[in-house]
């Protein structure tokens, strides 16, 4: 018996993509892997106009989602969360077969230029990147999404290709 191969979305967001030499480095990784579609959402609407039924209609085609974005102002980048806000619909809850993200999984890779001591109880935003980001957990989670991993890259300007290249192998661990 065959057994299905599954599709993966890669759902880009970083305003400033010329500065970062680490999403770069991720970038070329996806390109090379089949089943793989990569979305870079701030080339694709530079306007800020979501098409939020296309976007519906997209993610019914995929089984596991990446959510991979820089943690801004503590933050989601503002055009991730105006695709969260347009794309994903309340009116998906507790109707199984018309929620197109049920049963999915994820994986969110969130990059900051802080140190990991920065986002610890001590350090200087006295939380985890991982409080930062709970709307967009959650939010998943409530449409019935399992958030398999949450990857956080600190000091994401300073990373080395070796450390990369580890990072390429815990996506990679994802698709499998």
């Amino acid at each position: 018996m065959e057994s299905k191969v599954e599709k993966t979305l890669v759902l880009f967001a970083h305003p400033f993509l010329e500065y970062s030499v680490f999403n770069t480095h991720l970038i070329s990784f996806y390109q090379d892997k089949e089943n793989i579609t990569f979305r870079d959402l701030y080339e694709e609407y530079p306007n800020f106009h979501i098409a939020a039924f296309r976007e519906r209609k997209r993610i019914r085609n995929y089984d596991k989602l990446i959510f991979q974005f820089p943690l801004i102002w503590l933050g989601i980048p503002p055009l991730l969360n105006l695709w969260l806000s347009e794309v994903l619909d309340m009116k998906w809850l507790g109707k199984q077969n018309e929620n197109p993200l049920a049963g999915k999984k994820a994986m969110i890779i969130v990059s900051a230029g802080g140190s990991e001591n920065s986002y610890t109880q001590g350090g200087m935003y006295e939380r985890s990147i991982e409080d930062f980001i709970l709307p967009l957990t959650k939010s998943l989670e409530t449409l019935g999404v399992s958030v398999e991993k949450t990857l956080c890259v600190y000091a994401a300007k300073q990373k080395k290709i070796e450390e990369v290249n580890e990072i390429q192998q815990e996506i990679s661990k994802f698709l499998s």
